[in-house]
């Protein structure tokens, strides 16, 4: 062992043939036929020592907080200090074909890639070993290569990325109650991806780019941001066919097909907005984007921002990268009576209509979940609410109308036809009922600490 910070070399020497080895995050994971060694890279005397049920160890995978070991009888998870914390099972798990594009770990998740049905990842819990969730498996459209789980944030926000045999790279959440998970491709072409140890900063080869997606949790926030939080590299230098071999910091080691090792290095600068992000320094964060001066920061912040619900700070960013349409939407976000109101509109922002709607209704604001149906122009929708709540079904046909003689067509959807037969449009007398609901919604955020804050 060589320490290249002060010139020390030490020589380990192990009993047995050594069969694998693996160092990250500060320890040294040695596995010879009958022993496991865990060595602290601040004391390489004393190893933490302990037997293998099985001498045959194929991989062995690092986290933070913990390791894995594979060999020909299970995934055994353990702790640094040796102690056995979960051995996770699978329907026909045959552990001899696994490898670490197959497998995954962070600190509170293991990931695996099923062989028998290779559309399928199992997803477990890293500390009890069991599925991760409602059990169920994630499944694909199509044959997963290659999959790779985040190492930084809450376990409720932990995402994995992955690519399909067609080369496409998708990323989704691993906490699954029930409800269907958005999977969301982000790149195409990517050969091999890595993530970032101490933030979530994701690297791949992507044809013939290296490429960085600082803040992939974008696509969920603001898809059309996405490509502005990119970093792309020409990566002819690195021949064909080069694999990701880690992503430290801000340093990424590609190794060759020829077996050379390339060191790259990234902007130090996105990871150092990561940090202040996760510590809710938001004002920081800013004061670092204008130090910096890059648009790609500034599309970051604007994606984080919107993700954290802290508006101001996405104000600031999507003026700075001149997206001037959501700076006034935001604008209009802060004037909303309610805070359920504004929750809602920060949802919309972020595309997830459903819930936007589910909440304005759930805090009994049924006006605004219709107004809300109405501007998207979903108009069945609407007027089933309407129906449904019995209010404002006036309301719906008048803007139906309007929206048809504007557009110089008539009206040919038969439940509209229906309930707008012998109804007159009273524009004055549903702008009032308009004012009163939006008063009475004022009403009830002032009187509630909820709606005040």
């Amino acid at each position: 062992v060589h320490n290249v910070v002060n010139d020390a070399v030490d020589l380990l020497e192990f009993r047995d043939r050594v069969i694998k080895a693996s160092l990250n995050y500060g320890h040294l994971v040695v596995s010879t036929s009958l022993q496991c060694y865990v060595f602290s890279t601040k004391n390489w005397n004393t190893p933490l020592i302990f037997d293998l049920k099985e001498g045959t160890v194929s991989l062995i995978l690092q986290a933070e907080k913990h390791f894995l070991l594979v060999d020909g009888g299970g995934l055994y998870l353990y702790s640094y200090e040796g102690r056995l914390i979960s051995s996770p099972k699978f329907p026909g798990m045959r552990t001899d074909i696994l490898n670490a594009q197959t497998v995954s770990l962070s600190n509170d998740t293991l990931a695996v890639k099923d062989k028998s049905d290779e559309k399928v990842i199992y997803i477990f819990e890293a500390l009890s070993g069991k599925p991760l969730g409602d059990g169920k498996p994630l499944t694909h459209k199509t044959e997963i290569v290659e999959i790779a789980l985040d190492q930084r944030g809450l376990t409720s926000e932990r995402k994995i990325a992955f690519i399909d045999k067609n080369r496409d790279l998708y990323i989704t959440s691993v906490k699954r109650f029930g409800k269907e998970q958005k999977i969301v491709k982000i790149g195409a072409m990517v050969q091999t991806l890595a993530w970032n140890d101490t933030s979530n900063i994701l690297c791949g080869m992507q044809d013939t780019h290296f490429t960085v997606w600082y803040y992939p949790n974008t696509v969920y926030v603001d898809k059309d941001l996405l490509p502005k939080t990119l970093y792309e590299k020409d990566a002819s230098e690195f021949s064909k066919n080069p694999q990701i071999v880690h992503f430290v910091g801000n340093q990424v080691t590609i190794r060759r097909t020829d077996g050379s090792l390339i060191h790259l290095n990234i902007s130090p600068y996105p990871a150092i907005l990561h940090e202040y992000v996760s510590a809710s320094k938001w004002e920081d964060a800013v004061r670092l984007c204008r130090f910096v001066k890059d648009q790609t920061m500034w599309a970051c912040l604007a994606a984080m921002a919107v993700a954290n619900k802290d508006m101001a700070t996405a104000e600031i960013a999507y003026a700075s990268i001149g997206e001037i349409d959501k700076v006034q939407y935001i604008n209009s976000i802060k004037d909303l009576p309610s805070k359920e109101s504004r929750m809602a509109h920060i949802l919309l922002f972020s595309g997830s209509t459903q819930e936007a709607e589910t909440l304005l209704l759930q805090a009994g604001l049924v006006y605004q979940a219709i107004q809300v149906n109405i501007n998207l122009y979903n108009w069945d929708r609407a007027l089933e609410l309407a129906l449904k709540h019995k209010t404002h079904v006036d309301t719906v046909l008048a803007y139906r109308q309007k929206f048809l003689e504007d557009f110089g067509k008539k009206e040919t959807n038969s439940t509209f036809q229906r309930y707008a037969a012998g109804l007159e449009v009273d524009w004055n007398k549903i702008k009032a009922k308009i004012e009163m609901e939006i008063a009475r919604e004022r009403e009830g955020a002032a009187a509630s600490p909820s709606g005040r804050a």
